[in-house]
């Protein structure tokens, strides 16, 4: 145990029970003083052992089975506080009471009060507290410490002790406040609470450890607290004598000077008292506690140093207390990190502590900095937040790269981080705003205060080149500038009206994000959740902002359905701000358009959007108003019949155009014309993206696409871009046609025509898969694909067994062309890939995109096997590409072997072999049947073949009948091919046992013993007796099976271990340094582990039970040489005799040739020795568990040795008072470790607190060492 500091060696009990004040409420009653001492002096000494405490609290004198001698306070205090039912108030005045009553009594209450909150059982008893020292006391509380978890009230889960932390210090804080006024100066109470504290934070019990250093941080915060009273009273009494002292000599009171001079100097006495006593426990519990081995503890020093500067700044908010939490800023536990930051936001927040922390600021400014991209997110949180008060208090101390390092933080994914830079961003570039704006009347439009504002959001915007991201920039400004970004007649301003005199206008550039940015703000405002991405999802909105909500939407679509038309008319040339202002009506209350009187503006807006339709071409801007319409078109409304003519008259002239166009275009054969060929294509674009978003069924476009496909089939010379959008849009036919069959309303002959048409247009697909254009085959594929997945088996789920004749199952050929396709165009290098993004294939960008295309591709294809689509077994031209192209697709890879095991765990274990089998046959088509097994395509299967064993995890129960029958697979291929060369010669498949044994783990031991039996069916009697390097695979995989006998009798044996102690080894958590002894390597094999095992019987063991049950056990560990078992248990000579010198079967000398009745007769007799050996090496291991079981019990009845998983509760602390580094400190020009207060003159002084050094690399970060901190 480290020694305890020397303060206060022992408990001292004062001669002289005089206290210096009577009363907690008047320290000027003398009379009241020598009434609580007489009436204490006569009760002392007469009360029997169960009558003392009567006035505090009545009840039985036990608790947890151990008697009270010295009453029942110490127990009903720790239950009042742990309940939290009664007031504190009450609770701290019946202790008073009673230490006025007798004050050794109610001293010791406390000191048991502390002693259970800590969690232990152990009773200090008037006898212990009168004769033994303090650490003898802690000693003998420690060997007490009997809880059989490392749980105590601190860190206990349950309702009941949640409350009990908070209870616990505002005990303390009580305490401190009903004794200020005369126990805590009585020279007695103090000292002993003090010195209490101060050794059990020493202490190697981390509940001790914790609960005293708990207790001793409030205690001081209470002190400090009482300190700065005195010192207020102080400054009061000396204005007082100052002002009287001042009159005149005729006016002047000698007898109020002179009672005034007395109150100053007892109030001088008492701050030097209780600057004596916050040094006791600065210098005892804090300077060695704030770097203590457990992050709780670091953090409570941390936080209460931050209450101290904060509460009694004039003291404590100095350099000499700053450095404190400026090392801790470096600890590498992220609580500790977020106290420290905490801490530093109440001391910025106030201006007027300022000018004490500019030399803090300017030595830990890059650390806070750099603390805004810390991994804990809370932690890089508290950093913006503070480094915000920093910028809120001094614009100069930040520079423009501190600034820049939280600006891109607004883009963060983590919400919490980018709403902290948002304001950050907020405070510095929005925060300014001239004095002159405020006084002048308020205007609208680009002439608006928030013009300049919105013009420097779009700046910010823009300069932020890596991130386009323009949602995000406003979900993270939205709960600080809401006003701004909510001003959207002043963005329309910017937009549509003529530049001031003198003002610069917008650029091209510009006006594109200031359109981006208002759509961001309109979707925010409108749906009330952050963007994709970001947040968790939606949550439920209060009253209030579903209030807010309303508003928000009822005034954007007034505004907006005014100005759209306008805007839309001023950009109808460009795509890019149609493709953003075409998606503003998706947010408005079309009910506005009828209560407002806006018919004529709504007239307009379909206006302009049919305009819009006729001139463009490009995708995004047709579905944006195709979407557009969709959304005016709401049947709720009373605009529906307006818009709905509309987009009638605007469809009916495109289909009338496209089937005119077409039938033209059809005629021309092989000599078509290169306009009338985009007069096409342009049309079917605009047809496209309609039909997605509206139901175009009564146009009957399928027979007009049919007709175009078929004849690009038979000519071969159809353009791309229009098979690949009449491809798309005979899609949406087939799907609108499936949602109106699906409604149950369409007859009979809807169902067949649908039936038909889906069968056609999947062959047609079929049919482009062979096109000579990579762009059409991978469109045909992704619409097959999906066909196929939508009209599978799952099509009749739900109830709709209806359904049925439009299930469509691919046949082979079908199913043979998508895996060609996927192994033609996927799994393809990068450099193969010609199809990048603009033909650029050094591009990044468009290898990234073509990355991402056959990611789409394979994912398509995956999910037909997922859904039994297609036949199972397809994908093992998958499984085998896992690690060949793992970084491109492991992931999708291994989520369809999870997928298809969860469906059918046999049918995928055939497949994992097969994808073996494959990849064998074709490195034997490769290098021959004589290749080498130390080849990279060999080790490459096997590697392969090591990870497919590792997806099975390790349940063996529920994966036993998939790896017996891959076992069964692989056997069957190993033996399936005979060697030409004769029978002596192995099979040329033989090697793949090799690969096989990787999965023999997997198999459990009956099984190992089925599958041993079905592999011999294979083998001949001479392949028995093979041993040359051809037959290798062979014999390791038969080792493979026949090993695991010693692994399962290991595993019983740990079973047997682990129940003696199975209640403790549940509870007990796992601590980061325990007692822990030496333990020697884990053999590598089973043989070597028994074998070893046996050899170290002559050693006494005793294994402890393991946390967690492990595949390979550790090798016993050994008790040092004065623990030997030898005096407790003797082996009998005939057990050290058999472990001594275990059996060895004989050697087995095998004679050719031999007859038939000989070789039966000799593998009987082989098979019975094999039998007899198992037998004794069985009862050699359980004569071992019980021989370790025995000791074990006989070792912890005579040494009371606790086993490692039975202590949880005792840790090394991180640093003691020897071994004792440099002090980073050294050299500093202020002082450390004293309170800069005058010492006390008036009392015994108390004993030296031997100094305790920092070690900053046990917790802290390396950027902090060997780093001055001032």
């Amino acid at each position: 145990m480290i020694a305890a500091p020397e303060l206060h060696t022992e408990f001292h009990f004062a001669q002289d029970t005089d206290t210096r004040f009577s009363s907690d409420t008047d320290f000027d009653d003398p009379d009241g003083r020598n009434a609580v001492i007489g009436k204490g002096k006569a009760r002392k000494g007469k009360k029997g052992p169960g009558e003392k405490g009567k006035g505090v609290a009545k009840g039985a004198g036990r608790m947890n089975g151990h008697h009270q001698e010295n009453g029942m306070e110490n127990v009903m205090l720790f239950e009042v506080v742990r309940l939290g039912k009664s007031a504190m108030q009450s609770v701290v005045d019946d202790w008073i009471e009673a230490y006025k009553h007798d004050r050794d009594v109610a001293l010791l209450d406390l000191i048991n009060f502390f002693i259970q909150c800590s969690g232990c059982k152990g009773i200090i008893t008037s006898e212990m507290f009168r004769n033994m020292q303090n650490s003898e006391i802690i000693r003998k509380m420690t060997e007490e410490f009997d809880e059989d978890s490392g749980d105590y009230p601190l860190t206990m889960a349950g309702p009941q002790w949640k409350k009990f932390k908070s209870s616990f210090c505002e005990f303390i804080g009580v305490l401190v406040r009903q004794c200020q006024y005369s126990i805590i100066y009585d020279e007695y109470m103090m000292d002993t609470v003090i010195s209490l504290l101060t050794g059990l934070s020493d202490s190697q019990v981390r509940a001790f450890r914790h609960t005293s250093t708990l207790a001793a941080m409030k205690l001081m915060t209470a002190l400090v607290n009482v300190a700065l009273n005195l010192s207020i009273n102080m400054d009061n009494t000396q204005r007082q004598y100052e002002a009287e002292r001042n009159k005149m000599i005729g006016k002047r009171a000698n007898d109020r000077l002179e009672l005034l001079l007395q109150k100053r100097k007892e109030l001088q006495e008492n701050q030097d008292e209780i600057e004596n006593m916050m040094n006791a426990i600065f210098k005892g519990v804090f300077v060695h506690r704030y770097r203590d081995a457990i992050a709780e503890i670091r953090a409570i020093c941390i936080e209460e140093i931050g209450v101290w500067m904060k509460m009694y700044s004039d003291a404590f908010l100095n350099d000499s207390y700053l450095k404190y939490v400026g090392w801790t800023m470096h600890d590498k536990q992220g609580e500790v990190r977020l106290k420290c930051l905490t801490a530093l936001q109440g001391l910025y927040y106030n201006r007027e502590l300022n000018a004490k922390l500019e030399l803090f600021t300017s030595r830990f400014k890059d650390r806070i900095v750099s603390m805004t991209l810390d991994k804990e997110y809370d932690v890089a949180v508290q950093a913006i937040k503070l480094l915000t008060l920093v910028l809120h208090s001094s614009d100069e101390v930040l520079t423009a790269e501190d600034c820049e390092s939280v600006y891109h933080l607004v883009y963060s994914a983590h919400r919490p981080v980018a709403v902290a830079a948002g304001e950050f961003l907020f405070k510095k570039l929005f925060s300014h705003r001239d004095p002159e704006d405020d006084s002048m009347p308020k205007r609208r439009g680009r002439q608006s205060v928030n013009a300049n504002l919105i013009k420097t959001t779009v700046f910010f915007f823009l300069e932020s080149e890596l991130h386009e991201h323009a949602a995000y920039l406003v979900d993270s400004m939205w709960d600080c500038a809401a006003e701004i970004l909510k001003d959207w007649e002043c963005m329309i301003s910017l937009l549509l009206d003529e530049p001031l005199p003198g003002e610069e206008a917008l650029t091209d550039r510009q006006e594109t994000a200031l359109i981006e940015i208002m759509l961001c703000t309109i979707r925010q405002a409108a749906e009330c959740h952050p963007p994709v991405g970001r947040g968790t999802g939606k949550r439920v909105l209060t009253a209030k902002e579903k209030k807010t909500q309303l508003d928000d939407r009822t005034r954007m679509t007034e505004i907006f359905a005014i100005a759209l038309p306008a805007l839309l008319a001023k950009y109808s040339v460009d795509a890019e701000k149609l493709t953003n202002l075409l998606q503003l009506p998706q947010f408005f209350d079309l009910e506005i358009y009828t209560t407002g009187r806006l018919e004529k503006h709504l007239d307009s807006l379909l206006r302009q959007i049919r305009e819009i339709v006729e001139k463009h071409t490009d995708t995004d801007v047709l579905e944006a108003c195709s979407k557009t319409y969709h959304s005016l078109c709401n049947e709720e409304f009373t605009i529906f019949n307006r818009v709905d003519i509309a987009r009638s008259q605007l469809l009916d002239e495109l289909v009338d155009k496209f089937n005119r166009l077409l039938e033209d275009f059809l005629q021309e054969g092989e000599e078509t014309d290169e306009d009338d060929a985009y007069q096409v294509l342009s049309t079917l674009k605009r047809i496209t993206a309609f039909h997605n978003a509206h139901d175009l069924s009564k146009w009957d476009i399928f027979t007009s696409n049919y007709k175009l496909l078929n004849t690009g089939i038979e000519n071969g010379d159809m353009p791309e871009q229009i098979v690949i959008h009449a491809l798309q849009c005979t899609h949406y036919v087939i799907l609108w046609h499936l949602a109106k069959v699906s409604e149950g309303t369409s007859k009979k002959e809807d169902m067949l025509t649908l039936r038909k048409q889906m069968r056609a247009f999947c062959l047609m697909c079929l049919r482009y898969l062979t096109s000579v254009n990579t762009a059409v085959k991978e469109q045909a594929f992704t619409i097959l694909c999906d066909l196929l997945m939508i009209f599978s088996h799952q099509i009749m789920a739900g109830g709709r067994e209806a359904l049925e004749p439009l299930v469509y199952t691919p046949d082979a050929s079908l199913q043979s062309e998508l895996l060609s396709f996927i192994l033609d165009h996927v799994f393809i290098d990068q450099d193969e890939d010609n199809n990048s993004t603009d033909g650029q294939q050094d591009d990044e960008a468009g290898k990234i995109e073509a990355l991402h295309k056959r990611r789409n591709l394979l994912a398509a294809y995956c999910k037909l096997i997922i859904y039994n689509v297609v036949e199972m077994n397809t994908g093992a031209d998958i499984f085998k590409q896992y690690m060949r192209y793992y970084n491109d697709y492991g992931d999708i890879i291994k989520e369809t072997m999870s997928k298809t095991r969860q469906i059918d765990k046999i049918q995928c274990a055939k497949t994992l072999i097969l994808s073996l089998q494959q990849l064998f046959n074709e490195m034997l088509s490769d290098l021959g049947p004589s290749f080498d097994r130390s080849a990279s395509a060999f080790c490459g299967i096997k590697e392969l073949a090591r990870r497919f064993s590792l997806t099975f995890g390790l349940d063996q129960v529920k994966t036993r009948e998939a790896i017996a029958m891959l076992h069964k697979d692989g056997i069957e291929f190993a033996f399936k091919e005979p060697n030409p060369q004769g029978e002596g010669y192995p099979p040329l498949n033989l090697a793949f046992l090799d690969i096989l044994s990787e999965f023999s783990s997997k198999l459990m031991r009956q099984d190992k013993r089925t599958v041993h039996m079905y592999l011999e069916r294979f083998m001949t009697f001479q392949m028995a007796l093979q041993r040359e390097d051809c037959w290798l695979p062979l014999i390791s995989y038969r080792n493979s099976l026949q090993a695991g006998g010693d692994d399962d009798t290991m595993s019983v044996i740990s079973g047997i271990s682990s129940r003696s102690s199975s209640v403790r080894s549940k509870k007990a958590k796992p601590a980061t340094s325990k007692r822990k002894v030496p333990e020697e390597e884990s053999s590598s094999s089973s043989t070597e582990m028994w074998m070893n095992r046996e050899q170290s019987m002559q050693t006494p063991v005793m294994m402890p039970s393991p946390h967690l049950t492990s595949t390979i056990m550790r090798e016993p560990k050994r008790l040092r040489h004065e623990e030997s078992y030898m005096g407790v248990y003797t082996m009998t000579p005939d057990q050290q005799q058999q472990h001594s010198h275990p059996p060895t079967p004989q050697p087995q000398h095998h004679q050719t040739p031999m007859d038939y009745n000989t070789q039966v007769t000799w593998m009987l007799a082989q098979r019975q020795q094999q039998e007899e050996v198992a037998r004794q090496h069985q009862e050699r291991v359980m004569n071992y568990a019980k021989l370790r079981t025995n000791l074990q019990h006989a070792i912890r009845r005579g040494t009371g040795l606790m086993e490692d998983d039975e202590e949880p509760i005792v840790e090394d602390v991180m640093m003691s008072s020897e071994g004792r580094i440099e002090d980073l400190n050294e050299g500093m020009d202020f002082d450390t470790m004293d309170i800069d207060l005058p010492p006390s003159k008036n009392r015994r002084e108390r004993s030296e607190l031997k100094p305790d050094f920092f070690d900053p690399s046990s917790i802290m970060d390396e950027s902090v060492l060997g780093v001055p901190m001032f």
